[in-house]
């Protein structure tokens, strides 16, 4: 039997290649892979960066979906599903939209995949496939083994992507981590997670722990740093603002080898802070505090901040630029809302009757960076054009160079060295991002349901 794995893009423009800041090792896929039994042939194709041989022959295809690659996956579902090939769709879209994605695929796996894929595999070797496959609870990560065999020849960004755990028991009302694993989190063994980085480490120069908060649960962060002391590797992670207080984590952040934590500000405004349950971000000093804690301990910060929030006004983003480049940030995101299905924040704007699309992520008139409902403090135009103006300010020359001089981003010659390389990359997707299509703009066929 021969499956087939597809990472299917956001979009493409016919004739431009796709923006490089988007291909990093998609970790999903190589997870499946490594769930697949031995004696099953995988092949692996990665929609961002080659074509997909739709006529070359295979038995499964499998795709990961999020709801900003929905409309891909379908086109790619089409293609093989009209050719007589069953189609697997998972990931968390599937997971927030399993009658959506089940118009275009033969299977839907809900929820975590480690304990459902052996009898996905195994339905499929007897074509016998169900329509969905849901996991209720959560499921044990040891003996997690993702197979990176399958990204041999791929053109990558040079950076280990790592999974230590998943999820986060936050419960902040735009996010769809807290509805996918119900504001839980699950943790890998360490050792697991020591051998995989000991496999790979002499093949990267920095990792990203792709943990959706690697400090939802600070006592099990600092026991997994501790481990990582010996390693003497580089890293980066997602983490939320309140480990920023405590005294040992950030003595263990910086002896593991962190170089940088992404932190979602999300507002300078407490009243946007308690719409979106996150409130927390301004306990013990807030904001301040916690950055120049970070400071101390000369951890690096990426910083994202949302717009579009109630309380939120155009003046909102000169104030937040500023703030960003005032503190120094090594990068920063300056996003509109976006209200994800299934998700607490897209339930209340459909109930005020605010979403401009009933299904944004597969309507053609929707585009990226395009704003999708109706804010209360400005036009859905100017809260875009806002968007883009704070990404252009933040990424301007003299930013970049004015942060780059900064004594936290320059006290690692690597960090400092790739600081300008990083922001330059960023400083060119502010206007490749806009406006960029989701699904293929060349695709003139109908999409194939399933029946």
């Amino acid at each position: 039997m021969r499956l087939t794995i597809i990472h299917p893009c956001i979009g493409r423009r016919p004739g431009q290649p796709y923006i490089r800041t988007w291909q990093m090792e998609p970790l999903p896929a190589a997870t499946l892979a490594g769930l697949t039994p031995r004696d099953i042939e995988v092949r692996f194709y990665d929609d961002r960066m080659e074509k997909i041989p739709f006529d070359e022959r295979t038995d499964l295809v499998a795709l990961s979906v999020e709801t900003y690659t929905a409309k891909r996956a379908y086109q790619i579902a089409s293609e093989y599903r009209k050719r007589g090939t069953p189609v697997v769709m998972g990931g968390f879209h599937a997971t927030l939209c399993p009658q959506e994605v089940g118009r275009y695929a033969e299977a839907v796996v809900c929820g975590e995949a480690e304990a459902l894929w052996p009898r996905v595999i195994d339905d499929a070797r007897f074509g016998k496939l169900e329509k969905i496959y849901r996991q209720t609870s959560r499921v044990s990560l040891a003996g997690l083994k993702p197979d990176r065999s399958i990204f041999k020849g791929k053109r990558y960004l040079p950076i280990g992507l790592v999974e230590s755990g998943r999820g986060c028991h936050f419960k902040c009302e735009f996010c769809a981590v807290q509805t996918v694993f119900n504001s839980t989190q699950t943790r890998r063994p360490v050792e697991d997670v020591l051998a995989e980085i000991s496999a790979i480490k002499h093949e990267k120069s920095i990792f990203f722990f792709v943990d959706d908060n690697i400090t939802s649960n600070l006592d099990q962060a600092k026991e997994f740093f501790r481990a990582l002391i010996p390693l003497g590797i580089r890293w980066v992670s997602q983490s939320s603002i309140n480990a920023a207080h405590d005294e040992e984590f950030l003595d263990l952040l910086k002896r593991s080898g962190c170089q940088g934590v992404l932190i979602g500000f999300e507002s300078l405004n407490p009243a946007n802070l308690r719409d979106m349950n996150k409130a927390f971000n301004t306990m013990r000093g807030g904001f301040e505090k916690a950055l120049s804690n970070l400071r101390r301990h000369q951890i690096r910060v990426y910083g994202t901040f949302i717009f579009g929030y109630d309380a939120d006004t155009p003046e909102c983003f000169t104030q937040t630029v500023s703030f960003a480049r005032d503190h120094a940030l090594y990068i920063a995101a300056f996003n509109h809302l976006t209200p994800f299905p299934g998700t607490p924040l897209y339930t209340r704007l459909q109930n005020e009757r605010r979403l401009l699309y009933e299904a944004w992520w597969l309507d053609d008139r929707y585009s990226y960076n395009r704003i999708p409902f109706q804010p209360r403090g400005m036009s859905a135009d100017l809260l875009q054009q806002n968007c883009l103006k704070a990404r252009r300010e933040f990424y301007s020359w003299r930013s970049i160079f004015r942060r780059g001089l900064d004594e936290v981003n320059r006290s690692d010659w690597f960090m400092w060295r790739n600081f300008y390389l990083i922001n330059a990359m960023h400083r060119t997707d502010v206007s490749l991002r806009d406006h960029y299509p989701l699904g293929d703009e060349a695709w003139t066929q109908p999409l194939l349901t399933a029946n």
